[in-house]
């Protein structure tokens, strides 16, 4: 597939706000691909941990893949790692932290070994109040909460989720719709028959 069509595709689902950092790293290279074991290089272990489970709470496996199966967390490790500059790293490392250490107090435990409920429930707290708290938030606008480099924590890793994987294959062809080309051209189809957005 071809990167820029990607991008455009995801940008459309983010409503044309994809950050200067993220941009720049998938057109750099960095790609979501799925992997059986993900191995950080920048994150300590811990932090891929906490990675890997905050991708999986906004896009869980269903019928179709999840964050985790589309190599997400390896997309954010790679593009934080090798993209971002300091201080943005910074940033989104005091982030992971202190949502974690909110973990710890409201339930006594890092946030990978709480319960599934608890993990959602936390995230979703911090999800509404950052779109509660910030202007243009809603859900038509909430990659607007801010500015890019200070939106909320729990903003900035949706964004880097939603862009890893649906520039991924599977988030590109089996959650998006895929035309394969070369392919069979169909002039005037009906919405209804199409179904979704389109990747290509």
């Amino acid at each position: 597939m071809n990167r820029r069509d990607a991008i455009q595709r995801a940008a459309l689902v983010l409503g044309y706000a994809i950050s200067a950092p993220a941009l720049s790293g998938v057109l750099k290279g960095c790609k979501a691909t799925p992997q059986l074991a993900f191995t950080p290089q920048f994150f300590t272990a811990d932090q891929a941990a906490l990675v890997s489970e905050l991708s999986e709470i906004i896009i869980p496996r269903t019928n179709t893949p999840g964050a985790k199966d589309a190599g997400v967390p390896g997309f954010i490790d790679a593009l934080i790692g090798e993209v971002y500059p300091k201080e943005d790293k910074d940033k989104f490392l005091k982030g992971l932290s202190d949502f974690n250490a909110e973990a710890v107090k409201e339930y006594g435990d890092d946030f990978v070994l709480c319960s599934p409920d608890q993990r959602t429930q936390l995230f979703k707290k911090h999800h509404d109040e950052a779109l509660a708290n910030s202007a243009g938030g809603g859900p038509t606008g909430w990659w607007n909460a801010g500015s890019k480099a200070d939106r909320p924590f729990v903003l900035k890793i949706k964004e880097l989720t939603i862009l890893g994987f649906f520039t991924s294959e599977p988030g590109a062809t089996q959650v998006l719709q895929y035309n394969q080309v070369p392919g069979p051209y169909k002039g005037c189809v009906p919405l209804a028959q199409v179904g979704k957005a389109w990747a290509t």
